[in-house]
């Protein structure tokens, strides 16, 4: 069987109220989505995750002129195959960034695809499931203003909660006179020490400013303390992580195994973060999460695309193990992001919803979606 087709979909959503974390303001929501179908007619979706400020066409251009014409007429059931060709193809002008997540899409649409061929779910073909529901946390808490803002931000905690959500992530990053007063007004306001609180800085700060804020944090319940310094600083990360007790988590722009392997190695974070449509898919995020669990490290994917994102990263968490087991073992968590996202909820036919806390994982051929075209042609460039 072989693939026949790589069409390629740019969206594009401008927003009302452009909102901002710290390192600027986001204007839109976009996403830049892979549809590869084989001689068969078997079709698998796949997204390459455009952050904040990342403007969408770039891993679009990347996959219509570097990695179509490799995909054209290959195995369209040799995922691990195919992301060997790519990667080694595009290594002297990629290895991270918006290359690696256009081969990130690829990749994706790959697993669905022989999902749909195969009549099994991703995590199936991955090796099985070890949970079939996971409990999603509520990312949100960016800023329509910049600072002073902590009436509004505790305002939102309390509707995360109201919404049902037993852990939520905090955008800090704004000064840390600001991120220690919006802290101390949401543990305040949510008043319920068994919600779990994780904060994101974004890399906002050098070692000093984030040791002192990582210090001021020990004083909550923290799951993690997200981003502390800057991607490449990876001694950075380290030493933060020896002189704090906060768990320290990072990856979500870091790229590939080999990528991942440099932070396991200086013993760098606690939480691995790879983005799935970002690291180079479901093909790289899987050793990525070998390494991890040889290491010691937990897994939790970032996640903050469309909905077919999200649906990888769920067939993705089906199949990680806990790095320490354990009666009570901690289990991965569903990034959630509360913020306006016109294209998640909207494009496939069965979103998921929150049940008792949790979200089932969809056990449907490939990723368990139905991409819906109406809504792809509707915000397609």
């Amino acid at each position: 069987m072989k693939i026949a087709s790589v069409d390629v979909f740019v969206l594009k959503s401008p927003l009302d109220f452009p909102f901002a974390f710290s390192q600027g303001w986001v204007t839109q929501r976009s996403a830049t989505l892979v549809r590869i179908t084989s001689d068969e007619g078997h079709v698998g979706w796949g997204e390459a995750f455009a952050q904040g400020l990342e403007p969408p066409e770039i891993a679009a251009a990347a996959i219509e002129h570097a990695l179509k014409p490799i995909l054209i007429g290959a195995d369209a059931l040799s995922p691990a195959v195919l992301w060997q060709n790519m990667y080694v193809k595009t290594r002297d002008y990629g290895r991270k960034g918006s290359v690696v997540a256009a081969i990130s899409a690829v990749d994706i649409a790959l697993w669905d695809m022989a999902g749909q061929i195969l009549g099994q779910p991703v995590f199936t073909l991955l090796g099985g499931a070890h949970r079939a529901q996971v409990q999603p946390y509520a990312t949100g808490f960016y800023r329509l203003e910049g600072q002073g803002e902590v009436d509004r931000l505790a305002e939102e905690a309390r509707q995360h909660k109201a919404a049902g959500f037993k852990a939520m992530k905090v955008k800090l990053g704004f000064g840390l006179d600001d991120d220690l007063t919006v802290m101390a007004a949401i543990v305040d306001a949510l008043s319920d020490p068994s919600i779990e609180l994780m904060v994101d800085t974004n890399h906002a700060y050098g070692r000093s400013e984030a040791l002192i804020l990582g210090k001021a944090l020990e004083a909550y319940n923290m799951r993690w303390y997200e981003e502390p310094v800057v991607p490449e600083d990876v001694e950075g990360y380290a030493e933060l992580r020896h002189k704090l007790s906060v768990p320290i988590a990072g990856g979500e722009n870091e790229h590939t195994p080999f990528g991942f392997h440099a932070y396991f190695k200086a013993g760098a974070v606690d939480v691995a973060q790879p983005d799935i449509a970002s690291c180079g898919g479901i093909t790289a995020a899987r050793d990525i999460a070998a390494l991890a669990h040889a290491a010691g490290v937990a897994v939790n994917p970032h996640v903050w695309g469309s909905a077919v994102a999200q649906a990888a990263s769920l067939q993705y968490i089906a199949t990680l193990p806990t790095p320490h087991a354990s009666l009570f073992a901690k289990q991965p968590l569903l990034e959630y992001d509360r913020s306006d996202h016109p294209f998640r909820q909207k494009l496939i036919s069965n979103p998921w919803t929150l049940e008792d806390g949790m979200i089932a994982i969809p056990d449907g051929p490939g990723l368990g979606i139905n991409v819906n075209m109406d809504v792809v042609e509707e915000y397609a460039v």
